[in-house]
């Protein structure tokens, strides 16, 4: 891997895309190529075609994806089964096609099955049902784990696939509409301090575990896996330590500087208990995840109070 290499980061403006970006360039790379949705769709054969063509990419960072909450997910199942295998087939097939050596696919621990035992293994993958909520976005990112194992069995190319944990940092979504439940608890006790610290109400009981990586600390594994030949096609990428909500809460509480009570509305749902990855592949190839939850939402908070007026929408 060159310097000079020509490095395609497909969804560059997202908040993983953008992350993945601004690493690259920290380490000297200076020949990245991003297009927006309005530039090049990637839905569409043709325009993805003519891409390879003229841009002429030697590796693709697949982190493009059509993505939403449960909300949008139960609303809008065909388009986000249909949308996310037109993105990911027409980038892995035109890449096979152009003889692109490297390809990283970027999923979700959501491809697991929703009762896989804890935590999650790269080897649970298709032993169960998945999560009724996400099925569609899951089913369709299976599928491109499959196309990149299948293209790397077949014609021995080096495609992996890298499925993060939950995601947060800069660039989040703050929309309380269809955000995740770190940004969302973070606005909360923001608006909530911003008007004389009234209490803050939350979903559930506060005692389902989760585990959240710093979108920077993706970006590294990233380009960890560019930089490498990894064994194997599949590796989760998380911290491989979870907390309680009511402990995350009480970190964004304290982070924002919000003073007043917290509120558990036990009549909403939990979720599942607990959905933690095993991340002791990606460390036997010799990354592990740097920035501690602590330090990642006082980064994430600082950037919000900077941002508060660009924040993503997402519209369907």
């Amino acid at each position: 891997m060159n310097k000079d290499t020509r490095i395609y980061i497909a969804g560059h403006r997202g908040m993983v895309g953008s992350a993945i970006w601004r690493t690259l360039t920290g380490k000297g790379y200076t020949n990245l190529i991003g297009k927006t949705s309005t530039e090049l769709d990637l839905r569409s054969q043709t325009q993805v075609a003519i891409f390879f063509e003229t841009e002429k990419p030697e590796v693709i960072i697949d982190a493009a994806a059509r993505v939403g909450g449960i909300l949008a997910n139960n609303n809008y199942p065909y388009q986000f089964l249909m949308e996310n295998m037109q993105i990911q087939n027409n980038l892995i097939d035109f890449s096979l096609k152009a003889d692109v050596q490297k390809f990283i696919f970027l999923g979700s621990s959501c491809i697991y099955p929703k009762l896989a035992p804890q935590p999650l293994k790269e080897e649970y993958l298709l032993t169960g049902p998945l999560e009724p909520t996400n099925e569609w976005y899951a089913l369709a990112k299976i599928a491109g784990v499959k196309s990149c194992e299948a293209i790397r069995k077949q014609f021995g190319k080096d495609y992996i696939s890298l499925m993060p944990t939950n995601l947060y940092g800069t660039y989040d979504n703050f929309d309380l509409n269809t955000s995740h439940v770190l940004p969302a608890m973070m606005r909360k006790f923001h608006e909530a301090k911003e008007n004389g610290n009234t209490p803050v109400e939350l979903w559930g009981s506060g005692t389902p575990m989760r585990e959240f990586l710093f979108v920077d600390d993706l970006a590294d594994a990233v380009i960890f896996a560019l930089e490498n030949k990894f064994q194997e096609n599949l590796y989760n990428v998380g911290t491989g330590t979870d907390l309680t909500i009511k402990e995350l809460a009480e970190l964004i509480q304290n982070a924002v500087g919000h003073t007043g009570e917290i509120l558990w509305d036990s009549s909403k749902p939990d979720g599942t208990p607990r959905k933690l990855m095993d991340v002791s592949k990606m460390e036997q190839e010799g990354w592990k995840a740097k920035v501690g939850l602590k330090e990642g939402i006082q980064l994430t908070y600082q950037w919000y109070l900077k941002n508060q007026e660009t924040f993503k929408q997402v519209k369907l």
